[in-house]
């Protein structure tokens, strides 16, 4: 077997998000079976200070890129650089992110290193020595179970909020190496100016989601979802009708042809359940239904359904919600 496990971090606005925790615990989990250590590799502006953090979620050393250009992601600098700390690691297997930026990269370190790559994988298993990744297929119909030839590394990104997280242990802090690196000359004009999220929850690792469709009527009525979203510290989504009828941005899509999440708790507001919105959202641990039509297809996948017109029972729910968490406080 090869020299360790590899987990590739993903650092924005000074912070490693919630998903490079993920990825962490998982590769420990993998280590421990394969009887090999844990490193990981992080590129960012600052990551150097923070690095030392990934210690408590079992990760031994970490291999940095510290440097202002590298502050948001670009796809033609990073990559370039992320594969060479992964060479440096030396892996048995790589383990990664399957977020918007993770994904992206996924498949060009696939062609870089010459590694066969799982997208998406919700389960990784290790069996006689051996990495097993499953991942959906068929829009989450079913999943199927992949394996690599004998001398070959396995590229694995991981569906976000769904791998648990270790507790993490604070007494314990990982070794930093930081490598001096050169920029790849640009071969384009892109340029990374700034991220601005709008003090709004993300979708793709959010415990929470609220998610609107066609039922709003109108892009005004998203304030109802916003209301509830607020009170729950959720990120607040949309089917593909409401993106298309102009009332959400595609960022807020979910659904097959818009993000895959998988939150604790899904709430859908007007939301029918077409099959590819179900695609998007249907691993959720929990999904609540808000619609009129008893004989929504979305109340064949809910936890919880309620049949109700949604402009009389949001305002109720949100306060009935306010007044809950006033009282627990």
């Amino acid at each position: 077997m090869s020299k360790c496990v590899c987990v590739i971090a993903e650092y924005r606005g000074g912070n490693f998000r919630r998903v490079t925790h993920e990825v962490a615990s998982e590769g420990r989990r993998i280590a421990d079976a394969l009887g090999v250590p844990l490193q990981a590799v992080a590129v960012g502006s600052g990551v150097a200070e923070k690095a030392a953090e990934l210690g408590r979620y079992g990760v031994e050393k970490v291999f940095v890129a510290d440097d202002p250009a590298l502050e948001g992601y670009i796809a033609e600098t990073h990559t370039p650089i992320v594969a060479d700390l992964v060479q440096k690691c030396d892996p048995a297997v790589v383990i990664m992110p399957a977020s918007v930026d993770g994904k992206d990269l996924g498949a060009r370190l696939s062609a870089r290193l010459l590694a066969g790559l799982v997208q998406d994988s919700t389960e990784i298993v290790v069996e006689n020595g051996k990495i097993k990744a499953k991942k959906p297929i068929y829009a989450g119909k079913c999943y199927c179970w992949n394996e690599w030839a004998d001398g070959e590394m396995p590229l694995i990104s991981c569906r976000p909020n769904v791998m648990g997280c270790l507790a993490p242990d604070e007494s314990k802090s990982a070794q930093v190496d930081k490598v001096e690196v050169t920029l790849p000359e640009a071969r384009s004009s892109v340029k990374s100016l700034e991220l601005d999220t709008s003090g709004r929850v993300g979708l793709s690792g959010a415990e929470t989601i609220v998610s609107g469709g066609r039922g709003l009527k109108e892009a005004g009525n998203f304030s109802l979802l916003e209301d509830l979203a607020q009170v729950l510290d959720a990120a607040v989504g949309a089917s593909r009708a409401a993106v298309d009828s102009g009332w959400r941005p595609h960022a807020d899509q979910v659904g097959q042809t818009g993000k895959v999440v998988n939150p604790n708790l899904y709430i859908a507001v007007g939301i029918s359940g077409a099959i590819q919105h179900l695609a998007g959202m249907g691993s959720s641990k929990y999904i609540v239904a808000v619609n009129k039509d008893a004989d929504a297809p979305i109340f064949t996948k809910a936890d919880y359904g309620i049949v109700e017109d949604l402009f009389q029972f949001m305002p109720v729910f949100v306060e009935e919600l306010k007044k809950y968490k006033s009282s627990c406080s």
